[in-house]
């Protein structure tokens, strides 16, 4: 059934949101394209879009009660939360640091020493990091072994968002420099 023949029978998300049992596929069949053509123009995974797709027609499930046909048509709420989930899901992978665990990288390039063509492992890289104070140590291990954002970070040590960006740019730095004398030993860091 097309969105047309849908409303000249009665708006779908009131019935949706009424908790009818038909009406969830309804709006299935009748906003499905619109969905999959807003998450297309969003992602290119397939595996990502169906499940943005999913999350889009829960949370139309859930708003459907505050649809109001004197504000918008349902496929103009509709598409406008399929959007908004698109944009949100965008911006939790841009945010997602896309590391390799220490434990699987063989070896770790030094930007500034390309051209020498160090390498150093990752035993190296963890015995810098045992150097580290415990809880630099923790944060590290929250944002490159466990992915979690600043904010996420802040939120379960307790720590003020300042401060974990702060320690661990600050640690960052630190490992640069260890690493970058661990790499050449030969030479005098006075010259």
């Amino acid at each position: 059934m097309t969105e047309e023949k849908l409303t000249s029978a009665g708006l779908i998300l009131p019935r949706v949101a009424a908790g009818e049992a038909e009406a969830m596929g309804q709006c299935l069949s009748a906003f499905g394209g619109l969905v999959w053509s807003i998450v297309r123009r969003y992602l290119r995974n397939q595996t990502e879009a169906e499940d943005l797709v999913q999350e889009i027609f829960i949370e139309i499930w859930k708003k459907a009660a505050s649809f109001n046909p004197a504000v918008a048509s349902e496929s103009t709420f509709v598409g406008l939360i399929a959007r908004r989930r698109a944009i949100d899901h965008l911006r939790r992978q841009g945010r997602k640091p896309d590391f390799e665990p220490l434990s699987a990288a063989g070896s770790i390039p030094l930007p500034a020493l390309e051209k020498s063509s160090v390498l150093l492992d990752s035993e190296t890289v963890k015995s810098s990091l045992a150097s580290f104070p415990a809880d630099t140590r923790q944060l590290f291990d929250l944002f490159f072994e466990e992915g979690f954002t600043h904010p996420e970070i802040a939120a379960k040590t307790g720590l003020p968002l300042g401060t974990v960006k702060t320690r661990l740019r600050r640690g960052l730095i630190t490992l640069r420099e260890q690493l970058q004398r661990i790499a050449t030993p030969n030479q005098n860091p006075a010259s």
